[in-house]
């Protein structure tokens, strides 16, 4: 009886299809990850409105007090504590964040979802971090880090790893324009940008271009693969730096081991 009730056999194979489709809608639910990450985001974005709740959000935000005093919770926290005033724009971008999310969430699975949210968030709260550290020590002011707080970051992770997943996918960009999902991911970049030029926020900036760029290597090679190329190139560096000053410390000469009497030079090694 194997395939007597398949498609192709089946007399009509749009009545079919349009059961399946209707069994599934009937069928469908929401990840609830999904659904608490945006209660989180939602509760922790009323908080800061109460005057007895306020500190309690500003605490879990990212600010430079990470390096200044060691408030290092706050490279973990601050994706999940809403920011914005109160009004459409800020419930349209959690819509926009549920639409992204479920659609990354079923793919990957509960697991590699979290995995790529932690990673991602924490590996841009770490670069937005230290240019806030290169600004402070060049004179040039204090970071917000406005571009990347809570729902902000998480946009920039889940958008960039939709058009990763879904690159052919088609997505109306401002429900008019249709693009394809990968292009997505330099239109990130270029909307960080624009945020920029308003905000004057360089650390935000750097930090949405770091989550962006962690989330496509994730999605493109793994984590494990993505650390060891970083630690591969960061021992290259420090190397070569090493090999650099010793060459121009004094008293130093880097020379080929030589052969016979002859004074040819046999290729090979260089000694000291």
């Amino acid at each position: 009886l194997r395939g007597s009730m398949s498609l192709a056999r089946c007399p009509d194979p749009q009545a079919y299809e349009r059961a399946n489709y209707v069994r599934i809608l009937q069928s469908w639910q929401p990840p609830r990850d999904v659904l608490v990450l945006l209660a989180v985001l939602f509760v922790t974005f009323s908080l800061q409105f109460f005057a007895l709740t306020a500190s309690l959000t500003s605490f879990l935000r990212l600010t430079p007090l990470v390096w200044r005093l060691g408030f290092v919770w706050q490279l973990v926290t601050y994706p999940f504590i809403g920011l914005g005033a109160p009004g459409l724009w800020f419930l349209l971008e959690l819509l926009i964040l549920f639409w992204f999310s479920r659609d990354v969430y079923r793919y990957l699975g509960r697991r590699q979802f979290w995995q790529l949210i932690l990673w991602s968030c924490a590996g841009a709260a770490l670069v937005a971090v230290a240019v806030d550290v290169l600004l402070a020590v060049a004179g040039a002011g204090v970071s917000s880090f406005v571009l990347m707080q809570g729902q902000r970051i998480l946009l920039a992770v889940v958008i960039a790893a939709f058009a990763t997943l879904y690159g052919n996918a088609t997505i109306y960009l401002f429900f008019v324009l249709p693009i394809r999902a990968r292009w997505f991911l330099g239109l990130e970049i270029l909307f960080a940008f624009m945020g920029f030029l308003g905000t004057k926020d360089l650390a935000g900036f750097a930090g949405i271009c770091a989550a962006v760029g962690m989330t496509y290597g994730m999605l493109r090679g793994g984590v494990g693969r993505m650390l060891r190329t970083f630690v591969l190139r960061l021992q290259h560096a420090v190397y070569d730096a090493r090999r650099r000053r010793l060459r121009r410390k004094r008293g130093l000469h880097v020379v080929r081991r030589r052969d016979g009497g002859d004074g040819s030079v046999r290729r090979g090694p260089w000694v000291n």
